[in-house]
């Protein structure tokens, strides 16, 4: 009897990957956030290419966790192998969270986008969350209906996104489109305490645009030679986002200006009318709305079959795992899941709060997802002269990552304290929700 051969991913095929992985949608946003943040254009730009090699060493730290440990949904589940079952549920709760804060920041960016073509005048605040509250209601309503959005259109989204970004790149070779005066205030004054937490506050924006890196834990066991492969590839795809980020981040800086960056809205709107005039930018947020809107239809797809299998695995209540059959929609908790992405729009309208809280929760599920390393290389020496991937320079380039986050962390703690007791007070909500049910669990067994 025959078996089949197990299809394996090559250098190509993980590079891609990798890159598909990490562009999303806030580079057409965060900038204006991380320039706002840096006391001066050095610290805007060291904060992207620092964010770069933080993402380099996380993404190299998951490769080898899912090569030590392949597993389907290894992400979350490596939280039970290593830690207190408490502390996996409370982590992966608030990680489900923080996916549902970003889904809903990128539909308020596509909302920024889209209100400067509806209204003649900038709408409030409120008003945007509304807009981006009901894409995310649309998409839940077609979900519900058991669509799915194919392949085609997935590709189409991504030509979609790389085009916009070598359009805004392109600016930099049409000097006539330079703003006229690059010259930041720069004051003497400055401690290095200043420049620090300048930078710590600039890297929230950044950690949120370099994102998704982490889901090469899944590939670790897909690769083909992962030893030379996983590593090369992920190096390759790193490299060339750290590239294409800087080289947007320095089209923004040429174009707009670095002081009229950190106000800016809509700043690749603005760029788009400075080479194509007012149809240019017209063209260019429509565009962005849609591949928001197909972004947000992604994540409303992929997040509740999370939900469903940390049912499975007991870590959420058997409720989650309830289906329609007939249209194979997970009605709890793709509902649940919305849900969470409107409460966070109704009390966080704006982009930059909504950024602070996901980056403290991520900063929190990243430092101890990436912690696991360490407990997962004593238990697998033996695989060590096999063919899985081991990453080079070990503990530093994970120690390195950790520490990026907690610094994350902490700037946010410092400068928004309200936000980061919020998210702390969420996920000792989740620890204190497993105690009960855990306690009543047993009760009733008895």
């Amino acid at each position: 009897m025959s078996t089949q051969k197990k299809t394996l991913l090559s250098l190509f095929d993980i590079t891609m990957i990798v890159i598909g992985l990490v562009i999303g949608m806030g580079i057409f946003r965060t900038a204006s956030d991380s320039a706002r943040a840096a006391i001066t254009p050095n610290v805007f730009f060291i904060s992207w290419l620092a964010g770069g090699l933080v993402a380099l060493c996380g993404a190299l730290t998951y490769a080898e966790i899912g090569s030590r440990y392949p597993i389907t949904g290894g992400y979350y589940k490596i939280f039970a192998t290593c830690y207190h079952p408490s502390i996996a549920f409370a982590v992966n709760c608030i990680i489900l969270i923080s996916n549902a804060a970003s889904l809903s920041g990128v539909a308020l960016i596509g909302s920024e986008y889209i209100s400067q073509i509806i209204f003649s005048v900038p709408p409030s605040d409120f008003v945007k969350a509304l807009i981006a509250m009901t894409a995310i209601a649309l998409f839940y309503g077609i979900n519900l209906l058991g669509l799915r959005m194919s392949s085609t259109t997935q590709n189409i989204l991504m030509l979609i996104k790389i085009s916009m970004i070598l359009m805004i790149v392109s600016a930099l070779f049409f000097p006539a489109q330079h703003a006229s005066s690059q010259e930041a205030v720069v004051s003497n004054d400055y401690s290095w305490m200043d420049y620090i937490k300048s930078f710590g506050l600039a890297l929230i924006a950044v950690s949120f645009t370099y994102g998704g890196y982490q889901q090469t834990i899944n590939f670790g066991e897909e690769v083909k030679n992962p030893q030379r492969n996983l590593p090369r590839g992920i190096f390759i795809g790193i490299l060339v986002i750290i590239l294409l980020y800087l080289s947007v981040s320095y089209a923004y800086y040429k174009i707009i200006g670095f002081e009229e960056l950190k106000n800016a809205k809509g700043i690749a709107a603005i760029i788009a009318e400075r080479m194509f005039g007012q149809t240019g930018s017209f063209v260019f947020s429509i565009l962005l709305f849609i591949a928001v809107l197909a972004y947000v239809n992604v994540l409303l797809l992929s997040n509740p079959r999370v939900m469903y299998a940390m049912s499975e695995d007991g870590i959420l209540p058997k409720a989650f795992k309830k289906k329609d059959q007939k249209r194979d929609v997970l009605t709890v908790s793709l509902t649940v899941y919305a849900l969470i992405s409107v409460i966070v729009l109704f009390f966080a309208d704006t982009f930059d709060k909504i950024l602070s809280f996901t980056i403290f929760l991520d900063s929190i599920g990243m430092a101890f997802s990436a912690a696991t390393i360490f407990i997962i290389r004593k238990r697998t020496k033996h695989l060590d002269k096999s063919q899985i991937y081991s990453m080079k320079l070990f503990p530093l380039m994970p120690i390195i990552f950790i520490a990026a986050y907690i610094f994350v962390a902490t700037s946010i703690a410092i400068d928004q304290p309200q936000t980061a007791i919020t998210a702390s007070a969420v996920l000792g909500a989740f620890l204190l929700i497993f105690f009960i049910t855990r306690k009543k669990t047993a009760h009733e067994a008895k």
